[in-house]
């Protein structure tokens, strides 16, 4: 070594790194992820679905005047409404209300003035089969397969084809459907 010259430090290679300094690094990592997600999920509900106000969309739909509007009324604590939408197209206006039951499931209500021909198909697959009829509140349903695992409620009026569907139980359809008014 040469007099005033710095001493040369070798620097560790990657071959020469144990398993242990790669599963500290990855705790080192893991560890405020972990306690991230934990806090989110403990403390600010952040695994439950966001509630939205039903409210506009179904105003929309009302002043929109193309078909009569029913509204869930009377819904036991725990039934959710997580997504609520008025979309006019060619072909008709459809009112979207997305609701998580108690039991967790989702199931979705639609009102539409598009006809019912065009409108099954294309909400409960080309495979949708009918099963049936049932009466709820002293309307006629029909009982619909629709995607795969789920069941689909359907009400057939002049003005208006009403869809209650969810991978849920069939109760849960029922429910929906007999809270309309």
């Amino acid at each position: 070594m040469t007099p005033g010259a710095e001493p040369v430090v070798p620097t560790a290679l990657r071959a020469e790194r144990s398993t242990r300094d790669i599963v500290i690094s990855l705790l080192v990592l893991l560890v405020p992820i972990a306690l991230l997600i934990g806090f989110g999920r403990g403390f600010l509900g952040a695994d439950q679905p966001a509630p939205v106000d039903a409210a506009p969309a179904l105003s929309q739909a009302r002043a929109a005047g193309a078909f009569p509007v029913s509204e869930p009324t009377g819904l036991a604590d725990g039934w959710t409404t997580i997504s609520a939408v008025f979309q006019r197209a060619d072909a008709g206006a459809t009112l979207r209300l997305g609701y998580v039951t108690p039991s967790g499931g989702g199931v979705q209500l639609l009102q539409s003035n598009v006809p019912a021909d065009g409108l099954l198909p294309a909400e409960l697959t080309g495979d949708a089969r009918q099963q049936g009829l049932t009466d709820l509140g002293g309307r006629s349903w029909q009982r619909y397969t629709a995607r795969p695992g789920e069941l689909a409620l359907v009400l057939l009026e002049p003005t208006r084809t009403v869809i209650v569907v969810g991978p849920v139980p069939e109760d849960d359809l029922r429910h929906l459907a007999t809270s309309l008014r």
